[in-house]
């Protein structure tokens, strides 16, 4: 026989096994939002892009440089390499996450624009060198989709949310993507860790201090 949660196993439970509708309809919107920004035309995905770079620049710019984490451009993603490569000269260093176990959280790696690349277990370019990274001080991470509560959907594999449940003090984390990616309510589960600022081409939200 099945054994029944209690109230106060509740909460567990439902992260533990996840409503069956509310996987398929994040299934649903990953696929939908990943499409629609696959389709931008290269002019479109330049104009949103130049516009997404500027708001993300003037709010790097006004803090202090320290240790900025972004992940290389994949399905049509926004590229922050060149705004990467502009913080630099003005004193901010740079890694990247890096899958180096499956399921468990991430590490990081220094990255240059010099650096040598390898592949991730997903064929996601990654820094060669093993030599790990400090915790770095601000994360930008791509968004699939994202609502105005700052919860964010990724690729599904919950490797963020992971990492930053590690991380003590919590980096500052801003979500990047284009406005397509917005949606009314992502509904939350219990392991989804809000963001602390969004970047779009129509600004920056800040939802706590960034």
């Amino acid at each position: 026989m099945a054994t029944v949660p209690q109230p106060s196993e509740h909460a567990a439970y439902h992260a533990a096994n996840p409503d069956t509708d509310d996987i398929a309809r994040r299934c649903a919107l990953r696929r939908e939002k990943i499409a629609a920004r696959e389709a931008l035309s290269v002019a479109e995905h330049c104009r949103l892009s130049a516009l997404l770079e500027a708001h993300l620049e003037a709010a790097l710019v006004r803090r202090a440089p320290g240790l900025l984490a972004f992940c290389w451009p994949i399905r049509n993603e926004f590229d922050a390499r060149a705004l990467v490569g502009r913080l630099a000269t003005r004193g901010w260093r740079t890694c990247m996450p890096t899958v180096t176990e499956l399921g468990a959280p991430l590490s990081f790696r220094p990255w240059t624009p010099a650096a040598a690349m390898a592949l991730d277990p997903f064929g996601i370019p990654v820094p060669a060198a093993v030599t790990p990274s400090p915790p770095p001080d601000v994360i930008l991470l791509p968004l699939v989709a994202f609502d105005a509560a700052g919860y964010r959907l990724g690729y599904g594999g919950g490797y963020f949310d992971r990492t930053l449940a590690t991380l003590a003090p919590r980096p500052a984390t801003c979500g990047v993507g284009f406005e397509l990616a917005r949606t009314a309510d992502l509904h939350p589960q219990p392991h989804d860790i809000a963001l602390d600022a969004i970047a779009t081409e129509m600004g920056l939200l800040r939802l706590r201090p960034f």
